[in-house]
């Protein structure tokens, strides 16, 4: 039967015990324990596909798993301690010494570190391309050139990129498209159907939805997951069951939550588009954002993240985050309750001046994850803030 996104969320669960569970059990146990010697022998050698080693697959990690696959549209993947753990980890686990990456400017911050900072000591080179300038990529890739890596939206800036137009270029050029679809979540964009062979998320965020847990997870072409699963199961970045658990659970009202993220976030941008300490708004389904019709086409809504820059610069964005009394001073985002950041000064502070304006990252901008709470209060708190 060929249910909704919403019921496969509730409904893909681990076959139920001989005690005939509704709600699936935690599996916290760090090992498995075999028949016999053959069926361990059998099940070392992989000529059987079964639990030994929490490092390598649980019942818990396998269930949250199975539950990303179906709603990415993926073949297969693999479950990480954090959302860093599996970017580095999906990376070098299919990168060799002297491949090349080709990425978007505009990305996560601990990431862009993991390119300058870590991979040339493994002679894995990088090169950037602006996200308004698509037509430069085909410039940029080199023989060397092995992955091409974006996120849409983007961190913290809340730009769009083409995903298709991305896919069409890594076909025609033979890369591995990677897309972070962190700030979407699989419920509101499914980049594989753009093209993409991997989809790389950080689990603490709207996935958990909370501010509860660390987690990651990459999926995909089960022929990359292999290969990813294979440097993991042995660098040992392996997602906990008690995480696991949480995050299958939160996935049930994944839906719910995003659809509630969305609708707050879209009055907000509405609202701080019209206000007089406000340069300028950043949100996908704002008519007013750039890429509007490209975030119209592959995203089923806008997100939760809105981005918009104080009058006033650095003191006035200072005074802003001074004033704010209900909202959470945080660097987490996609949680229940609504969280202003200052992106120049936290989450992308490792980046230069000028790194942080070739991102079109302000010394005023304010990047809000817009939670949960009535959309009143969430105004109201920016609005007093802002005077």
């Amino acid at each position: 039967m060929n249910n909704k996104f919403e019921t496969n969320a509730i409904r893909t669960q681990l076959a139920r015990s001989q005690n005939l569970e509704h709600s699936v059990p935690m599996y916290l146990t760090s090992s498995f324990v075999f028949e016999d010697a053959e069926d361990m022998r059998a099940s070392f050698a992989e000529e059987k596909e079964r639990n030994i080693y929490s490092r390598y697959s649980n019942p818990n990690s396998s269930e949250f798993i199975d539950k990303v696959c179906q709603m990415e549209g993926a073949e297969a993947g693999f479950a990480f301690a954090s959302g860093m753990a599996a970017v580095f980890s999906t990376f070098a686990a299919l990168l060799e010494s002297g491949d090349h990456i080709l990425s978007a400017r505009s990305i996560f911050g601990s990431t862009h570190a993991l390119f300058n900072n870590f991979f040339p000591k493994w002679n894995i080179s990088h090169s950037y391309f602006k996200i308004n300038e698509l037509e430069t990529i085909e410039e940029l890739i080199t023989p060397h050139t092995k992955i091409l890596y974006a996120e849409s939206p983007t961190n913290p800036g809340v730009d769009i990129l083409d995903l298709e137009a991305l896919g069409n270029i890594a076909k025609k050029h033979k890369l591995i498209l990677i897309i972070d679809n962190c700030f979407a979540s699989p419920y509101l964009q499914q980049p594989i159907k753009y093209g993409a062979d991997l989809v790389i998320h950080s689990g603490t965020k709207l996935m958990d939805g909370q501010g509860r847990v660390l987690a990651g997870v990459t999926v995909g072409n089960s022929i990359l997951i292999d290969k990813i699963y294979r440097f993991s199961r042995m660098s040992g970045p392996a997602l906990s069951p008690f995480n696991a658990w949480v995050l299958s659970k939160s996935l049930e009202t994944l839906a719910v939550r995003v659809d509630r993220h969305c609708e707050n976030a879209l009055k907000l941008a509405e609202f701080l588009e019209g206000h007089d300490k406000v340069n300028w708004v950043r949100y996908p389904f704002l008519k007013s954002h750039p890429k509007y019709e490209i975030a119209k086409k592959q995203m089923k809504a806008g997100g939760c993240v809105v981005a918009f820059e104080v009058k006033g610069g650095l003191e006035a964005g200072q005074q802003f985050f001074d004033s704010i009394k209900l909202l959470s001073l945080s660097a987490n985002l996609g949680d229940s309750r609504s969280i202003v950041t200052h992106p120049a000064s936290t989450t992308h502070s490792k980046l230069t001046e000028q790194e942080r304006a070739e991102t079109g990252i302000t010394d005023g901008m304010v990047r809000v994850s817009v939670g949960l709470e009535h959309i009143d209060d969430i105004i109201g708190d920016i609005t007093q803030a802002l005077s």
